[in-house]
C-alpha cells in the first residue's frame, strides 16, 4: 500500500468516493438532502490549498482510499491558534479492514506534525460505529457530543 498526495487527474475517483461517502451517510443525518445530488468538500480547491493536504491510498496502482487534512485557524481563547482537522475519510468497500484508514491518518499525523501542530480533531456521526473503531484505535478519543432538536417534531 503506498499513501501519496492526491493529484488533480485523481478528481475523478475523489469525486466518486465522495458520493459513496454521501450516500453511506444520508441515512445516519436526517437533515441531509435526501433527492438530490450534493457535495462536501470543494475537493479541486483541496488539492491546490497549501492549507490542506489530500492524499489517496493506493494498492497495486488502484485508488482505494482517500482523506484530508486541514491546517485550521482556533478562536482566541484556545491554547493554541491552530488545529488539525482530517475529513474525507474513505475506504473501497472490499479494502476495508487492510489497515487503510490506519495508514492515511498516520500520512496525515505526520504531515500536521512537519507543521507544528499539536491538535487533530475530527468529526464523525455517531450512528457509525465501525468508523469511531476506526478512530479511535487510531488514538483519537470522544470530546463533545453535537445534539440537535427538530422544532417541528
Amino acid at each position: 500500500m503506498m499513501i501519496r498526495t492526491a493529484r488533480l487527474e485523481d478528481l475523478p475517483i475523489l469525486l466518486d468516493f465522495e458520493q459513496k461517502l454521501i450516500e453511506a451517510e444520508r441515512p445516519m443525518d436526517v437533515t441531509l438532502k435526501q433527492t438530490e445530488k450534493i457535495s462536501y468538500y470543494s475537493i479541486e480547491d483541496y488539492i491546490k490549498a497549501v492549507h490542506t493536504e489530500v492524499v489517496v491510498a493506493e494498492i497495486d496502482g488502484e485508488i482505494v482510499g482517500s482523506g484530508y487534512g486541514q491546517i485550521r485557524d482556533r478562536k482566541e481563547f484556545f491554547q493554541q491558534k491552530q488545529l488539525g482537522y482530517i475529513g474525507f475519510m474513505y475506504v473501497k468497500e472490499e479494502h476495508r479492514g487492510k489497515g487503510v484508514s490506519q495508514a492515511v491518518i498516520q500520512y496525515l499525523y505526520d504531515w500536521f506534525t512537519t507543521k507544528g501542530l499539536e491538535e487533530i480533531r475530527l468529526t464523525v456521526y455517531d450512528k457509525n460505529p465501525r468508523a469511531i473503531r476506526a478512530y479511535e484505535k487510531a488514538g483519537f478519543e470522544k470530546h463533545l457530543i453535537e445534539m440537535r432538536m427538530n422544532l417541528k417534531e
